[in-house]
């Protein structure tokens, strides 16, 4: 191979965008569209279908190659430029194709590859599945687009290949915490597909699982299930077993919540008594994404623990998307510490897009402990306009020495891109950086030289809302 390729998680960034794209690959219907002359319908489609897209408008017809695609202007274009041009490609061709991605810049190699491979496994998937074998380690991050492709326009036979070829998709239950289509692994990505085309036959086959996997697949389809009809799924949990029960009536339970919270609340009652605090927690989560207010009133009859936690996290979140300033003073009445830290996590990223200078108020007015740590960590992770002079300044007050370090370095990175002086300056009259960090950034080189785990060591991920958990996006293959 002429470069490294992706690393995986590079291949978890656009995963929404990827998740989307193979979840729309069916008709209004419910039935695959798989003539092999259309591409995955998008949000932009609609629009692209009301106005020609840059690519049609220069020359009239569908663009000749991806380097005549990037050439163009517009990302948006690009994307429906090279579902195009895909969709009018032989299998043979896409394999051609696929061998030219590793010419591509890194960010145009990822979009590329995504769409390619997706289209790749509704023409042909098993030979989009057999180059997966070609491709060594990197093959485990391409792996779940094809299959998820495949199940979106082939259930059965992605089932059928996913049964006989299963440790192929071993990695896929590693990532994603075990939440969601990519941590339940390849069984819970073909449910959740098939469940949107035929949902009886995706819970029959999910029923004929062992196994985690059978637990993980029947979640996924009564998750789809509950989208559209929560009292339906309600009523085929009874069919789960005991272990997997409880995740489904979370998922039904916030699903509802969003759609009539007074029916979800209803129906959490009816639950078995250790069912029902975490679930009526994920109604209130769920009533929260409209209407923050009342699921404060609501989140105040739960008794303390994980269940409540989770609702105000979800809760602040929501509300701070709306006003910031009103869900950080809910916050702050809130009696666990800890669910406040993760809460102010949640909302620093909202207040500091809205009104920097209001967050950074809210920050330095709070006493020290670990909730203002978490909101002044949150707030500088977020803050990409303010110099990083000033926000060293807040970093060092942080109490907790690993967070503190951990702003520290962060922004101290960013410093070295925009005033590398200045920066070297500070590094070398600060007592948060050690001597060999000193040293190195005195003789020109990058902060940290290898592993972590050392006083002001490299930055672990913010604690900031992540992005849901979504199928993997592929890294990109080589040319076998």
């Amino acid at each position: 191979m002429k470069n490294p390729w992706i690393f995986p998680a590079a291949a978890l960034v656009l995963g929404a965008f990827g998740g989307f794209i193979a979840g729309n690959q069916t008709s209004s219907t419910g039935t695959p569209t798989n003539d092999g002359t259309s591409a995955p319908r998008t949000r932009s489609q609609t629009r692209a279908d009301a106005s020609t897209s840059t690519d049609a408008k220069r020359s009239g017809s569908r663009a000749r190659s991806t380097s005549e695609i990037f050439r163009s202007p517009g990302q948006s274009d690009r994307i429906q430029a090279l579902m195009n041009y895909y969709a009018g490609l032989t299998p043979a061709q896409l394999e051609a194709e696929a061998a030219k991605l590793e010419d591509l810049p890194m960010a145009e190699r990822i979009m590329a590859s995504f769409l390619l491979f997706g289209k790749w496994a509704e023409t042909d998937p098993t030979a989009a599945m057999a180059y997966t074998e070609k491709m060594g380690f990197t093959g485990n991050f391409i792996r779940p687009t094809v299959l998820q492709s495949w199940a979106s326009a082939d259930p059965a036979g992605a089932a059928k290949y996913y049964s006989e070829n299963a440790r192929q998709f071993t990695m896929m239950g590693m990532m994603g915490g075990g939440r969601g289509p990519m941590g339940g692994g390849g069984a819970s990505v073909i449910a959740s597909e098939w469940a949107r085309q035929d949902p009886t036959a995706a819970f029959k086959w999910a029923s004929s699982l062992s196994g985690n996997e059978k637990g993980s697949a029947m979640s996924s389809v009564i998750g789809e299930i509950a989208s559209s009809d929560p009292k339906k799924a309600a009523g085929m949990v009874a069919s789960m077993d005991a272990a997997s029960q409880g995740r489904a009536y979370e998922d039904i339970a916030r699903k509802w919540g969003a759609k009539d919270f007074t029916e979800a609340e209803t129906w959490a009652r009816t639950l078995p008594a250790d069912q029902q605090e975490a679930a009526m927690a994920s109604a209130i989560a769920g009533l929260s994404k409209d209407n923050p207010k009342l699921a404060s009133e609501k989140i105040a009859a739960l008794p303390e623990g994980d269940a409540l936690n989770e609702a105000t996290k979800t809760l602040a979140q929501n509300w701070s998307r709306e006003n910031p300033k009103e869900a950080a003073a809910w916050v702050m009445k809130q009696g666990d510490d800890s669910a406040k830290s993760d809460a102010m996590g949640e909302v620093m990223p909202n207040w500091v897009s809205q009104d920097p200078k209001s967050a950074l108020a809210f920050v330095n007015s709070q006493p020290a402990g670990p909730v203002r740590d978490s909101a002044a960590s949150s707030y500088i992770m977020s803050d990409h306009k303010s110099a990083p002079a000033e926000l060293v300044k807040v970093a060092e007050t942080i109490t907790d020495e690993n967070s503190r370090n951990r702003s520290l370095g962060m922004t101290t990175m960013r410093w070295m891109q925009e005033d590398p002086d200045a920066a070297k300056g500070y590094v070398q009259s600060s007592d948060a950086f050690s001597a060999d960090q000193k040293e190195r950034v005195a003789a020109g080189k990058s902060l940290w030289g290898g592993g972590g785990g050392r006083r002001g060591g490299p930055p672990a991920a913010p604690a900031v809302p992540a992005a849901p958990a979504a199928p993997a996006v592929p890294a990109v293959p080589a040319a076998p």
